[in-house]
């Protein structure tokens, strides 16, 4: 089933790679949002994965 706070992450950041630029700025905040949620309720590797959806955002701002 895996950790649904990981997986809305993952999906907030996908989506927000998607977002028109109209809507960019409001989609990474919804998705760093997710990412705070997620990060303390996952594994070493899964926070590791987290960091690097956190990267992938920063370069959209």
């Amino acid at each position: 089933m895996g950790n649904r706070l990981f997986q809305e992450a993952r999906r907030s950041v996908e989506l927000a790679k998607q977002a028109p630029a109209e809507y960019q700025h409001r989609a990474v905040a919804t998705a760093e949002n997710a990412l705070s949620s997620a990060y303390a309720n996952t594994t070493r590797a899964e926070q590791e994965q987290l960091r690097h959806y956190q990267n992938e955002l920063d370069t959209l701002k």
